[in-house]
């Protein structure tokens, strides 16, 4: 009898030191991910000069977009805009120039405003011109692009009409290169 009791109780300690090393495994795995950063604690410049606070549009989906006027990706503002019109219960899209790549947003902000309505017809929003690269970035970059600030992944812009989709509780969700048409099914499928 006394041995079994013995026994029990060996068994019994085993099982707890197995938990227990278990446990602080878990707390350590945890400790270890980065956790995801909401892009709703940022504001951008609108390129008419009102200042959006991301946060407004939680409950809806965000695709954000690094444009240029003079870029052969320039005739996606026509995608983007019939994106809107079909998803904007749903989804923002913003609009942000860039210079970055080959000089092909020289224009002012009203200029880019202005090329943007006559030749697209565009009515999603339109940001004030930015950088996406370098000392000068932006934070609205700075978050898109580097997972210690949105918690997920990196991205690298090496080109005007990259995107980045946010989702609903302003998580970095989805990163699409100039390549990728606004309106292909790799967007739409997680919209």
């Amino acid at each position: 009898m006394k041995l079994t009791a013995i026994l029990f109780s060996l068994l019994f300690l085993n099982c707890k030191s197995n938990s227990n090393q278990t446990n602080m495994s878990e707390t350590t795995n945890r400790e270890e991910k980065i956790n995801p950063k909401s892009i709703h604690s940022l504001s951008i410049i609108e390129v008419d000069g009102n200042t959006i606070n991301l946060a407004d549009f939680k409950g809806k989906k965000i695709l954000i977009v690094n444009t240029a006027s003079e870029c052969g990706y320039t005739p996606q503002y026509a995608q983007l805009e019939e994106l809107y019109k079909v998803q904007k219960e749903k989804l923002v899209i913003i609009g942000i120039p860039t210079n970055d790549f080959g000089g092909q947003e020289p224009g002012s902000n009203e200029e880019i405003k202005n090329f943007c309505q006559k030749n697209y017809g565009v009515s999603f929003i339109m940001a004030s011109k930015l950088s996406t690269k370098g000392s000068e970035i932006a934070p609205i970059f700075n978050f898109l692009c580097n997972k210690a600030e949105n918690g997920v992944s990196n991205a690298t812009i090496n080109w005007n009409f990259n995107k980045f989709l946010i989702d609903e509780n302003g998580f970095w969700l989805a990163y699409f290169p100039s390549s990728v048409s606004p309106v292909s099914d790799e967007i739409i499928s997680k919209l």
